[in-house]
């Protein structure tokens, strides 16, 4: 082979390799996902991948209208006890086998089923569901739910193929999605790549997607900045002004549904048997201790909201008589003193380990022990943390959530007994009794007063309280194109593509 005819091959070479990795978006996330399957998985970074794995049955618009996807319509009966869907034909999963009705059957009673499932409570007004025909079921409720088509948006709308279901599904899941499962090296990457045969294959661009594990947000912005990564989650805040400055980046901000906080363990296997575990007034004083507005600035440049409730100042169901409260040092030393904590106590709160995460419990813990506090503090990665808290290794987390359209879905799993995301066994009769009661009616005004009735309860016992609502901050390369910031904080691929 002559010289100019290798040099040639070379360059054909080449641009063959630039345009096969131009395909491939790479994701660089904050934290590895847990378990690859809906209805066990509890990350907001699983989330992110299932959007990109598995369709669902109802979908979400930036703008939070419920849009459909895999059920093209639905209504819900005048007395709000069954919902009448109808399915999209022509939709196969992964494996190749028909989405249908029995497949939507089949799902959801495996989420009201499964042993470890923490999707029970968000399908548990589900009676039955009736398969009229493939594209038509009927879901038959024990009472109105409210809250139900939302959460048909998420996890629990998720569909998988049944014939998975024998295996392991978190190993190698099959859904319906634009990306199918390829490959999971555990805290390195998740590699999916596009589904030929998905419904809406036209709005699909990408070749495949990769998502990385990185938990250093300074690491991440590296990667993005050399080339090696396309798009990065959860920016930090301290590096929004440097990517604003970058010719080869652009910045994508939405105020994102949730919250982070901390959560105690009060009934929980042993380790609930703590002081703060065991005395409302302790949780309190903490709370009292710690300055929002502080953590606000310091850690994320004011753009963040502090937080004083399961839902944000911007939504209509939030409570006016629980505003952010103050820093009142005295007030706390006083409520410890009253509990016979004079000479002080000690409390492990465990966070991610995310330097964000580390910043805000360093301050907490500084804040804490101008009150008498001694605060010591646990690193973990993420899904490990999860995994602690349903175990009941904790005393308390610095852990969060990310959200839901329906208020329901920012507290009822979380404080109600058994609920999916209730680590640390909280139980309240009354507060159960007002939850159920505040999925049954839909006229907003009475859900509020509701909210506003178990609010009096929870702000009282304090299983958990709140620190800030978290803004979803995203590095993207300038060779991504059609890239939309949602509220939800998913990262959604129809439309988009990368530019040589």
């Amino acid at each position: 082979m002559n010289i100019r005819k290798a040099m040639l091959l070379a360059a054909v070479m080449g641009t063959t390799v630039v345009g096969a990795q131009a395909q491939t978006l790479r994701i660089g996330l904050e934290s590895d996902p847990d378990a690859l399957d809906p209805d066990k998985s509890r990350t907001f970074v699983g989330r992110i991948v299932f959007t990109a794995l598995c369709d669902k049955l109802i979908d979400v618009t930036p703008k939070l209208e419920l849009v459909p996807q895999l059920a093209t319509e639905w209504t819900v009966s005048e007395d709000g006890k069954t919902i009448d869907m109808t399915l999209r034909e022509g939709v196969v999963f992964h494996d190749g086998t028909p989405f249908d009705g029995e497949a939507v059957k089949a799902n959801i009673e495996r989420s009201q089923t499964l042993e470890d499932s923490v999707r029970k409570s968000e399908v548990s007004s589900i009676e039955s569901v009736e398969v009229v025909d493939a594209t038509h079921i009927k879901l038959h409720l024990s009472a109105p739910d409210a809250p139900l088509l939302a959460q048909l948006a998420d996890r629990s709308g998720m569909m998988l193929s049944p014939a998975s279901f024998e295996g392991d599904v978190a190993a190698g899941p099959v859904c319906s999605g634009p990306f199918m499962f390829k490959n999971r090296v555990a805290q390195d990457k998740i590699e999916l790549e596009k589904f030929a045969d998905y419904w809406n294959a036209d709005a699909i661009s990408l070749d495949a997607v990769s998502y990385l594990p990185i938990p250093d947000s300074t690491v991440r912005l590296a990667n993005l900045q050399s080339g090696d990564l396309d798009l990065i989650n959860r920016l930090a805040a301290t590096d929004v002004e440097t990517v604003k400055g970058s010719d080869q980046l652009s910045y994508g901000r939405a105020d994102g549904l949730g919250y982070q906080g901390i959560t105690f363990n009060t009934t929980n296997g042993d380790r609930a048997d703590n002081p703060f575990g065991q005395d409302a007034r302790l949780r309190e004083a903490l709370s009292l201790a710690i300055d929002r507005n502080a953590i606000n600035q310091v850690v994320f440049s004011g753009l963040n909201a502090p937080a004083s409730q399961f839902v944000s100042a911007a939504s209509p169901f939030f409570d006016p008589a629980y505003p952010v409260p103050e820093r009142d040092i005295e007030k706390a030393k006083a409520l410890i003193a009253e509990a016979g904590y004079e000479d002080g106590l000690t409390l492990e709160i465990q966070a991610p380990n995310r330097p964000e995460n580390q910043q805000v419990v360093q301050m907490i813990q500084a804040m804490a022990a101008e009150a008498g506090i001694q605060i010591t503090i646990a690193a973990k990665e993420f899904a490990t943390m999860l995994s602690d808290q349903a175990a009941g290794d904790f005393e308390a987390s610095q852990v969060g959530w990310s959200g839901r359209i329906d208020p329901d879905g920012n507290i009822y799993g979380f404080v109600t007994t058994g609920g999916g995301f209730n680590d640390g066994k909280y139980s309240n009769e009354k507060v159960d009794e007002i939850l159920a009661e505040a999925r049954s009616v839909s006229d907003v005004d009475k859900r509020k007063a509701l909210y506003h009735q178990a609010n009096e309860i929870l702000m009282a016992d304090k299983p958990l309280f709140y620190i800030y609502n978290e803004a979803w901050l995203y590095g993207v390369s300038n060779k991504v194109e059609g890239f939309t910031p949602s509220p939800d904080g998913m990262i959604r691929l129809e439309g988009v593509s990368l530019s040589q």
